[in-house]
C-alpha cells in the first residue's frame, strides 16, 4: 500500500534492545513507497532519534518534515548537548508548526491529534499500553489511521 503522509511516535524512555537500524528499514520502506512528508512531535527518545534517521535519508529522498511543536518554549526542556541536537533537528525541518502559545495539560495529546489527523499511517514505537504513545496509536486506529509497529 502506498502513502503520502506518515506521524511519528513513540517513548521518550527506549527498551535496550532498541534498534535503530529497524527505524531506518521502516522509514526508507514508507519513503520508497511514495511516502513523502512526516510529522514529527519533537519529543526525546523515538521522535528525535526518528527524525535524526530521516535527517540522514535525505541524501538518498525527497520528502518533507513538519515540526509539530506542542506549546512554544518545548525547546527549554533541552539542554546542553541534546539542546544543540534538538535545535539541529529543528533547523532540518521543512515547517514549524507551534500549536500552543502556553504549555497546559492536554497539549501533547492534542499535538498527537494534529499529527494523526494529517496522516494517512503512523510509524509507532509502542511498548506499553498507557501513556502519549498509547493514545496516539488508539486514536488512530479510532481514525482508520493505519498503525505499523516496530
Amino acid at each position: 500500500m502506498s502513502y503520502r503522509a506518515c506521524a511519528l511516535t513513540g517513548h521518550r524512555i527506549l527498551s535496550e534492545d532498541f534498534d535503530i537500524n529497524a527505524v531506518y528499514d521502516a522509514l526508507e520502506e514508507l519513503l520508497r513507497g511514495g511516502c513523502s512528508e512526516f510529522f514529527c512531535g519533537m519529543a526525546r527518545g523515538f521522535d528525535l532519534i526518528a527524525l535524526g534517521c530521516l535527517r540522514d535519508l535525505r541524501k538518498k529522498y525527497v520528502f518533507t518534515v513538519e515540526a509539530c511543536i506542542p506549546f512554544r518554549g518545548q525547546e527549554k526542556g533541552f539542554h546542553g548537548a541534546e539542546r544543540k541536537e534538538y535545535d539541529a533537528l529543528l533547523a532540518f525541518c521543512d515547517k514549524k508548526t507551534v500549536l500552543y502559545e502556553e504549555f497546559f495539560a492536554g497539549c501533547l495529546l492534542a499535538r498527537d491529534r494534529y499529527m494523526v489527523d494529517r496522516a494517512d499511517v503512523v510509524l509507532a514505537y509502542l511498548r506499553a499500553e498507557t501513556g502519549g504513545t498509547a493514545y496516539t496509536v488508539n486514536y488512530a486506529q479510532k481514525h482508520g489511521v493505519e498503525v505499523r509497529y516496530l
